[in-house]
């Protein structure tokens, strides 16, 4: 059993930057593909960015390209979530997800066997 616990979120103002953390524990990091999520009050939990197991191969969304940057530490058994050049339609509670299974069905589908519990991101204008 995975345990994901998220950290790092809180209140910036726009233009700022924020990195959030996800530890794992209880499994063997590096069999599992992770993912970050986000979901704003009244929307669906949307894709942000996804990290392989193997070659550290990353994708983002469209919204976020360019500015966040996804990263993962075998040693630490955490991953990143590098935030810059924030905006107020970035505000939401970010989650990060491990899966065993291939990421694009973690995009596309947004189930995952494992979630953290969630960090709120607050950027203000």
């Amino acid at each position: 059993q995975v345990q994901l616990v998220e950290s790092g979120g809180g209140l910036v103002q726009a233009g700022g930057s924020l990195r959030l953390s996800c530890a794992a524990s209880g499994g063997t990091f590096s069999r599992y593909n992770m993912g970050w999520f986000r979901q704003a009050p009244g929307k669906e939990r949307e894709f942000v960015a996804t990290i392989s197991r193997t070659f550290g191969i990353t994708d983002y969304a469209d919204s976020v390209k360019g500015r966040f940057t996804i990263s993962r530490d075998k040693a630490k058994i955490t991953a990143y979530l590098q935030m810059n050049s924030l905006k107020p339609e970035d505000t939401a509670v970010y989650y990060c997800a491990a899966t065993v299974r291939g990421l694009n069905y973690l995009r596309a589908t947004r189930l995952s066997e494992y979630w953290g519990q969630g960090t709120q991101v607050t950027v203000s204008s």
